[in-house]
């Protein structure tokens, strides 16, 4: 079962580096496109009108599958015969309007994960494509969240990168298995993690708990990643911490075991979980 074993992946040279992004770009691509083949042949223009819909929206839907196909045929070729094979997915929505909420999950993910392996990339061709990928991504989730669930555009005044592992943790469970032969990815697997309110407002406090947690005996901390910021929060002996203010639109967190680095996913110790803090639009008087 591929993704359930934790994997390391160590680059020692600028071609294995940067090949071996390519392929985990690869397979969340590939989650993401049979994500959109599944709904749309679920989901006919009269589900999309039933729903409350208009017209325009599965149009809409059906250019963004489209584009997922362009970027898979895309890495596909950079990659040839070290390109991994679509896998078995499995989604948790019910009706449309949770497979709509769920695309917009799908996408910010996508855009916080060619963020954050950017910054890996040598290859200034595959750093422009990854780049040119991510906006992409980055677009069609303010779309859906604006244009069709009808909330904030974005989530403040920068997008919120993720690294590897932390990325992989959010899509790892949409997998339920992979050909042996798929290359291993740049990734650790964690524990995934449980909070007891996945809309908690802020200031208040919530109960984590992942498995192993109590194997662990140093202080633990909530990581919080917003924009280009982690907030730390931290977590008593009973799995309880506190939400922290000033949070806005979708924030990713996760337990960790210090409070000083935020560049990397080597202190990780559950996977990541994703909050949403809505906003209305506003202005600023006098400005």
């Amino acid at each position: 079962m591929f993704g359930t074993a934790a994997v390391v992946a160590l680059f020692s040279a600028l071609s294995v580096r940067d090949t071996s992004i390519m392929q985990y770009a690869l397979n969340l691509e590939h989650i993401e496109l049979a994500f959109y083949n599944q709904g749309l042949e679920k989901y006919d223009a009269q589900a999309f009108a039933d729903a409350g819909y208009e017209a325009w929206v599965r149009g809409r839907f059906v250019q963004i599958r489209d584009h997922e196909v362009a970027h898979v045929t895309f890495l596909t070729e950079q990659l040839g015969c070290d390109a991994p094979v679509v896998c078995n997915y499995t989604y948790p929505y019910t009706d449309l309007q949770s497979w709509v909420s769920l695309s917009q999950t799908l996408e910010h993910v996508g855009a916080a994960a060619y963020m954050g392996a950017s910054r890996f990339v040598d290859d200034k061709d595959v750093l422009a494509a990854s780049v040119s990928i991510s906006h992409i991504e980055a677009r069609q989730a303010g779309w859906v969240n604006s244009a069709v669930m009808k909330q904030e555009p974005w989530d403040g005044d920068f997008e919120t990168p993720l690294y590897f592992s932390g990325a992989w943790s959010l899509a790892v469970g949409f997998i339920e298995s992979c050909p042996e032969s798929n290359p291993a990815l740049p990734v650790d697997s964690f524990p995934a993690l449980n909070v007891s309110n996945s809309a908690p407002p802020m200031g208040s406090n919530i109960t984590v708990s992942y498995a192993g947690q109590g194997n662990i005996t140093t202080p633990t901390y909530m990581a919080w990643y917003h924009d280009m910021n982690t907030t730390f929060t931290s977590i008593d002996e009973h799995g309880v911490t506190t939400v922290p203010d000033y949070l806005r639109g979708t924030v990713f967190a996760g337990v960790v075991r210090n409070e000083t680095e935020t560049t990397n996913d080597s202190t990780m110790l559950s996977g990541l979980t994703i909050f949403k803090f809505p906003f209305s639009s506003y202005a600023i008087v006098g400005a």
